[in-house]
């Protein structure tokens, strides 16, 4: 899957990954490979990336937007 990972001033992360994990509105929650097209609100919190060599790394948001769409994700964030 393709992340990319967008700030008003800068891109903070673009690149391919396995795994990431957001700080969902309504709860955390997990995108793989293959998942359902989806748009959703952040909250505040981490965003944890899992690379396909199994480095994890780790993003601070102050809240922001998801969409998930053909095994590209972009995060709008604040």
């Amino acid at each position: 899957m393709n992340l990319e990972i967008i700030t008003p001033d800068d891109t903070i992360f673009t690149g391919e990954v396995s795994l990431v994990q957001f700080p969902g509105h309504d709860g955390s929650f997990e995108v793989l490979n293959n998942h359902a097209p989806l748009i959703s609100v952040l909250k505040k919190g981490k965003i944890k990336v899992m690379d396909v060599n199994k480095q994890e790394q780790f993003f601070e948001i102050n809240g922001g937007v998801v969409e998930v769409l053909k095994n590209n994700i972009l995060v709008l964030a604040e």
